[in-house]
């Protein structure tokens, strides 16, 4: 895929001051660790993660997108009332229906007009929204569209915890599937797409590439109910089937961009952990270029995940006029959507 005119008008990101750390899901779980003979430090040193944030019980998705976009609308020089699409694209969302995206549009006050939806891709959500909505301004169906995602971690954090206290058949072996529970973070983004011609000077999204393997679905299922999840994952095997497709995915971009490994000047992955992170470097062959990472501090935030690292690598200066960006989305199904972005 290739886009001509699609441009990041505007971005934005809400994190709570509430800090989990690794040391403390282990001081919860401490009993188990005794149990089952299992090292502290254990959860930080497998994953690379020493924190995630946390939102205060009760806070829905809608709330935490309504925040992130009500901080984007404070420097984007688009209106609300100009916003002709709003996609809320997280995996958490308030209830199956309505829309999330309807208490989000209610919320800021958004013109009738907007079109509204939500789209679920697991972690790819908000990636899948950008290629959803950057099609949609390039064959001139609509001007703008932002993107919302809001994640809480919360809910999956303290089931998981509940479940490993009180589940007597936890042993050394099944714990690891609920081991990427305990990854999760939460965070909320905000990122306002349109034509060129009405913001010249901002980043550019290029096009990319994307590629299924539905043969790895049932490597991490996260059951129906918003508020209380429950999620299995075998987090070998999906990291093995996830890097071959990364692979397959990355080749594809380097053709439908014309570039060639030395070409971006940044790359982000999905910010799932430590080896993730490692493999996928390593077999794209990329570990020589430059790459940032939220995870250590935020944990794995879903859909927000390569968003919010692309804002805050930005906030941290590590991205020039003229940068190109590769952005390598991943979601659990499995896919993949890799973009190029120009500064």
């Amino acid at each position: 895929m290739k886009f001509k005119n699609i441009v990041i008008e505007s971005f934005a990101y809400a994190i709570s001051d509430e800090i989990m750390t690794s040391d403390m899901i282990e001081e919860k779980l401490s009993g188990l660790y005794h149990k089952l003979k299992l090292p502290e430090g254990r959860l930080e040193l497998m994953t690379g993660i020493k924190a995630r944030r946390i939102w205060p019980s009760g806070t829905r998705p809608s709330d935490l997108s309504s925040m992130a976009a009500e901080k984007l609308f404070l420097k984007s020089q688009i209106k609300k009332e100009d916003v002709d699409l709003l996609i809320h694209a997280s995996v958490c969302r308030d209830f199956l229906e309505p829309a999330t995206a309807s208490v989000v549009h209610a919320n800021l006050g958004l013109s009738k007009k907007a079109m509204i939806f939500d789209l679920s891709n697991a972690c790819l959500g908000v990636i899948n929204a950008i290629v959803v909505a950057g099609n949609m301004i390039e064959n001139g169906q609509i001007k703008t569209a932002l993107i919302v995602s809001g994640e809480n971690g919360g809910p999956l954090l303290e089931n998981t915890i509940r479940e490993l206290l009180n589940n007597p058949s936890i042993d050394r072996k099944n714990i690891k599937k609920y081991i990427a529970n305990l990854t999760i973070g939460s965070a909320a983004t905000a990122i306002m797409l349109t034509h060129k011609d009405l913001a010249p000077e901002s980043p550019r999204i290029l096009g990319g590439a994307a590629l299924t393997d539905s043969s790895a679905n049932h490597l991490c299922r996260g059951d129906g109910n918003t508020h209380s999840l429950v999620m299995e994952t075998d987090s070998e095997e999906l990291l093995k089937y996830g890097i071959i497709l990364a692979k397959s995915t990355w080749n594809n971009l380097l053709v439908e961009l014309g570039w060639d490994n030395n070409t971006p000047d940044l790359v982000l992955t999905h910010q799932v952990g430590t080896a993730h992170e490692k493999l996928s470097l390593e077999s794209l062959e990329l570990t020589h270029k430059k790459t940032f990472k939220t995870y250590p501090f935020l944990g794995n935030t879903g859909s927000s995940a390569l968003p919010i690292t692309l804002m805050m690598a930005h906030e941290d200066g590590a991205i020039e006029k003229g940068d190109k960006i590769a952005m390598l989305g991943i979601g659990s199904g499995l896919s993949s959507i890799m973009l190029g972005v120009q500064w």
